[in-house]
């Protein structure tokens, strides 16, 4: 029985807290500065997080190793097979051909390619998220985008940029959910409160998405396609929370941006670029080469991302989610035991989720994308081999940082580290956000921080006498713009978009935006708890 203490080092707060944040500022500095390979940083960072949870928290040797097991396991079960099938399905489209058509056909909407980065990674990429979440739309945007001919850095940091908006209320607003069974707060309370913070974000993340692309020429002269997507999307996202569907508020806006865009677009053109305006960031097919195809070709080309979006979709239904439970293995992991610092168990169940796993309806998508594809059999498990060669430097990097995200959990040390951010009296709303982008930041998912320190902002707007329900909601908004920054999310975009090992590249260019955009974030969290801006609530 291991016992969670959470201010083990002299029974300072703030010292165990420096201790606590050892194992992540060793990762992100080896990721972003030292340039240190990603596979080397996580188990570095690894040992690192082993150290001050044995040393420090006093969690015996044997725990270490246990604990670190169960977060690889889970990792291999959850994410890899995630990326793996993802990234099987794209290369089953380019073995094809009709990865090709497919990027011939954006032109019929736009030959700009900084329009169609929107429409592929902002809104599909949200729809997605809404359907399926997990680092799928990283996955699945970033391969559409180098199909269009984005350089892959620039792919994969749009990508990941473009994934922020949708993510709390991602796979049919789980993270929600989780935030409802951890504080005791309502549901409906917490969706709207969240909806009323992540549509300011939305607003301009296609801005920067354009901003990412082509600098300052692309904002002023595509700043009114962003504007429309961005403030279309936000709007409809912020009414369904509101007032129509808290669990259909991706989906809803994702759509709803889509068409304002394409309808717009009937109205306005952008400037149109000189030959050669992107020679360093993205050849694109002029709108002559779709024209060359089929509608059926233009059709089937679509087909494998339809099949994802129907699939997810009817994933959800009630009977549906039944039968895939059948194949759902549950357990207690072995031989761990560990209480909290106020002698509560903490549960240490395993789910397997054979069939209804994301990773697992990404492979039914895919064998029925090699049947409409007439890609033969052997031809498929052949592509599937080399997938799996390709992603063998992927693999250890999430394994160690799904090992530290677990191994930090369970000793105590990222408690420690949102205790301490709690300590700050009616100034804890500006930092509230900031827990939750942390807690993304360590464990890649908004639903897993949502459960790590949901509780905890609940517990600290009752000492400081802010709203529970505002508190918890920025812990779900404060994540989303995390996920951009979590080294599972950068091995699936470095993955996608096939620079494996890059991913400290990828980090120095995200992590900007990801830390400008939690500063907007937060300042509004902390405007919502004053009279300035409680009427948005």
């Amino acid at each position: 029985m291991f016992h969670q203490t959470y201010n083990p080092a002299y029974g300072s707060l703030l010292v165990s807290s420096l201790f606590a944040a050892l194992p992540l500022a060793s990762m992100f500095l080896m990721l972003g500065w030292l340039r240190i390979s990603p596979h080397l940083s996580a188990v570095i960072a690894l040992v690192f997080g082993g150290m001050v949870g044995g040393f420090v928290y006093g969690m015996p040797v044997l725990t270490i190793l246990d604990v670190a097991a169960y977060g690889a396991v889970f990792g291999l079960l959850t994410v890899c097979w995630i990326i793996v099938n993802a990234i099987w399905l794209y290369n089953l489209t380019v073995q094809s051909g009709h990865f090709a058509i497919l990027r011939d056909s954006f032109a019929l909407v736009s030959d700009d390619p900084r329009i169609q980065a929107i429409l592929i990674a902002f809104c599909f990429g949200a729809l997605i998220e809404a359907l399926a979440g997990a680092g799928t739309p990283v996955a699945i945007a970033g391969a559409m985008l180098v199909a269009i001919g984005v350089k892959p850095v620039k792919a994969a940091t749009i990508a990941l940029v473009a994934d922020t908006a949708p993510v709390a209320f991602g796979a049919l607003a789980v993270p929600i959910t989780t935030l409802a069974q951890v504080t005791g707060i309502s549901f409906e309370e917490i969706g709207k409160h969240v909806g009323r913070q992540t549509p300011v974000v939305a607003a301009i993340v296609p801005l920067v998405l354009i901003w990412i692309m082509d600098g300052k020429r692309g904002l002023r002269q595509i700043w009114p396609a962003a504007i429309v997507s961005g403030f279309a999307f936000a709007i409809t996202q912020w009414l369904s929370a509101s007032y129509f569907s808290i669990v259909l508020a991706d989906v809803i806006a994702a759509l709803v941006s889509a068409g304002a865009i394409v309808m717009f677009l009937k109205a306005w053109s952008p400037v149109r670029l000189p030959a050669g305006a992107f020679e360093n960031a993205v050849t694109t097919a002029p709108v002559g080469a779709a024209l060359r195809h089929s509608r059926k070709e233009l059709m089937t080309a679509y087909v494998p991302y339809a099949l994802i979006v129907v699939i997810f979709a009817i994933a959800q239904f009630p009977v549906v989610q039944k039968i895939l439970a059948t194949g759902t293995l549950k357990f207690a992991w072995p031989g761990l035991a560990i209480t909290t610092e106020d002698g509560t168990a903490i549960s240490v169940v395993f789910t397997l989720n054979t069939f209804s796993a994301a990773g697992s309806l990404l492979l039914l998508s895919g064998i029925l994308s090699a049947f409409v594809l007439k890609i033969p059999l052997r031809a498929s498990i052949d592509i599937y081999r080399r997938t799996l060669v390709q992603l063998r430097w992927a693999f250890p990097t999430v394994l160690g940082v799904m090992a530290l995200a677990f191994v930090m959990n369970y000793s105590g040390q990222t408690t420690t580290l949102g205790r301490w951010l709690a300590g700050t009296g009616s100034g804890f709303a500006f930092l509230s956000p900031v827990i939750g982008w942390l807690g993304v930041a360590v464990t890649g998912s908004d639903n897993s921080a949502n459960a790590l320190f949901g509780a905890l902002q609940a517990a600290a707007a009752h000492e400081t006498g802010l709203s529970a329900a505002l508190l918890a909601a920025a812990n779900a908004s404060g994540g989303v713009l995390g996920k951009m920054i979590s080294p599972q999310s950068l091995a699936v975009g470095a993955a996608a978009v096939g620079i494996i090992g890059q991913e400290g590249l990828i980090f120095r260019k995200v992590i900007g935006w990801s830390i400008a955009l939690l500063t907007v974030l937060a300042a509004l969290v902390y405007l919502q708890s004053t009279p300035v801006l409680a009427w948005m609530l």
